[in-house]
């Protein structure tokens, strides 16, 4: 089976359309989302709804949770602050508490699926290093866990007390060994490259793909601005920063 993993994707609308079409001629059959389904952008309700209809499962972002009040922007910029602001008033109620109603974890295929780390999924931790990459995997037991929240795709790798990073295109799961895998974002990229982000996974053949798609990015910003957003969510998009 062809899984597409999507995260981060944050309120883009023609991010994720152009992923979706992309999944489409890869032959997706399922869609997973790992969170952050808005915030930032200026689509909340329209790329909420194609997420309701395509992914199960879902798992909460921190910028999901806060548009709904679910979690505090104690620790968000003032641009991210303002955003979860304007979501929260801009949305319609019903995917407000679909939002609400999201959970930290999920499971599918023997595979652990969470938006930021498995050791505390509502403390909105990063796992950027190898050493924090260790202590997170102590905190799961299945072969992989699948996860976003920095924005930047790659991999770590597991044998035994031995963590290798990657960011190599392609990765083929290997017997004995246990990932922790960031699938990257659609709406938000921040490793330099503008172009959306997302990972097809063959549960067949264990291999993960992850894969970079152009988008409109220029009417995702006008966008932006014409909602009254912050500048700088719109100048980011085109930085990949």
């Amino acid at each position: 089976m062809i899984v597409a993993v999507l995260s981060d994707i944050h309120a883009n609308l023609e991010a994720l359309e152009s992923v979706l079409a992309d999944c489409e001629r890869e032959g997706a059959e399922q869609y997973w989302c790992l969170g952050d389904v808005v915030g930032y952008g200026a689509d909340p309700d329209a790329v909420v709804d194609r997420v309701r209809a395509l992914c199960a499962p879902t798992v909460a972002g921190n910028h999901d949770w806060a548009a709904c009040g679910q979690t505090s922007t104690r620790h968000f910029n003032r641009h991210a602050a303002y955003a979860a602001e304007w979501t929260a008033n801009h949305m319609r109620p019903e995917n407000l508490d679909w939002l609400r109603a999201l959970p930290l974890i999920e499971r599918r295929e023997g595979v652990l699926l969470v938006h930021a780390t498995p050791s505390d999924p509502a403390a909105w931790h990063y796992c950027m290093q190898v050493d924090d990459a260790l202590d997170e995997m102590e905190a799961f037991r299945e072969d992989m866990c699948l996860i976003g929240h920095s924005h930047v795709p790659g991999a770590f790798e597991r044998h035994d007390e031995d963590v290798r990073y990657t960011r190599a295109e392609e990765l083929v799961m290997r017997p004995g060994r246990r990932y922790l895998v960031n699938v990257g974002s659609v709406g938000q990229p921040r490793d330099k490259d503008a172009r959306a982000a997302y990972l097809l996974f063959d549960t067949v053949e264990n291999r993960l793909r992850h894969v970079r798609v152009p988008y409109n990015v220029a009417r995702a910003q006008e966008k932006i601005i014409a909602a009254g957003l912050p500048p700088w969510l719109a100048s980011r998009l085109a930085a990949g920063d």
